[in-house]
């Protein structure tokens, strides 16, 4: 009998890459989508379109615990990751209320949840590298105090900690995955890596004229999300829960990544890129490098996607998209 999966959050860039996977697998795959959703697939789902017809999709809120425990209770998975969040460190500046609210409670009501209803259930919840924040020590490891410097930061420490307690307190398989920055050519616009490689595209092909960013010296550890979603799933095929950093163990500035995007359709970045102080954040997070051997030692992950690849993968997407664009304009 194929395993059941439940995951919340599915119709972002991770939950596309893991619903993949896990199809692969042979996985029965279940997602958790708001009603929105449900009523606008063409613009909401448009990451999973391609595999609807063989997934099961749900309507439930993580600010409602009752649609989050009638959800469970209908499909009582063997597997559940919780990748649901308002993840975008900006916006959580600008609505902290909403950012606090939905991360720590989504995430406190899918716990209670299955503790109550599929308490065999194997939990992942997708940790950041922003709980890092101000950082201790550099790289930062599984032990590595957290020092977050935004809302967003703030509940991904809350959600962790919850995760924790559950995994000790109730003997829940319980783990976390302390997820670097991953991206991919499906990564939403409003993250700077997209707004790169989009902006170069773009302004190859006389759509634009300029790129604003902020700080271009902010330093970051970048992966490929499908890389990581495979980690993800590694974590609860493991006979013990814990807690894992998954990073590529390498870091590089916006300033590289806006470099070699540009370069890519042979285009010199400092030409087009304007310094836009609104794009600084109230307090910035400078230098995030992950040491991942643990998880190299005890899940044997590796990374398979380099920074070259990755950049270039992202730039040649958005090259087709906009082109695309074009042509179906043009008609």
């Amino acid at each position: 009998m194929a395993k059941r999966a439940l995951i919340t959050g599915i119709t972002g860039q991770d939950g596309a890459y893991l619903t993949e996977l896990l199809l692969e697998k042979g996985y029965e795959v279940h997602g958790m989508v708001r009603r929105v959703a449900l009523e606008d697939p063409d613009h909401r789902m448009w990451r999973i379109r391609h595999l609807l017809d063989r997934l099961n999709l749900y309507s439930a809120s993580m600010e409602s615990f009752p649609s989050i425990f009638k959800t469970v209770q209908t499909i009582g998975p063997d597997e559940l990751y919780h990748l649901a969040a308002q993840s975008f460190v900006s916006y959580s500046f600008e609505d902290e209320f909403s950012t606090l609210n939905t991360n720590i409670n989504g995430t406190h009501y899918i716990l209670a949840a299955v503790k109550e209803i599929q308490p065999d259930c194997r939990f992942y919840f997708a940790g950041s590298s922003e709980m890092f924040g101000k950082v201790r020590e550099i790289p930062q490891t599984e032990d590595t105090s957290f020092h977050p410097r935004s809302p967003y930061g703030i509940s991904k420490v809350a959600g962790f900690d919850l995760t924790r307690n559950y995994r000790e307190a109730y003997g829940i398989h319980a783990s976390s995955g302390i997820l670097y920055n991953h991206e991919s050519p499906i990564r939403g616009f409003e993250f700077v890596t997209r707004k790169i490689t989009r902006h170069a595209a773009r302004i190859k092909l006389g759509l634009a004229n300029e790129l604003r960013l902020g700080n271009l010296e902010a330093k970051r550890d970048w992966g490929h999300a499908k890389d990581y979603v495979r980690a993800m799933w590694l974590m609860l095929q493991s006979d013990e829960p814990d807690d894992y950093v998954i990073s590529s163990g390498e870091t590089h500035s916006v300033r590289e990544f806006a470099q070699k995007a540009f370069a890519k359709v042979d285009l010199d970045y400092e030409e087009y890129v304007v310094i836009d102080e609104r794009y600084f954040r109230p307090a910035e997070v400078d230098l995030l490098l992950g040491n991942c051997e643990k998880a190299k030692e005890k899940l044997t992950w590796r990374k398979e996607i380099d920074f070259e690849t990755l950049v270039s993968e992202m730039v040649e997407a958005d090259m087709e998209r906009e082109e695309q664009s074009i042509r179906t304009h043009r008609r």
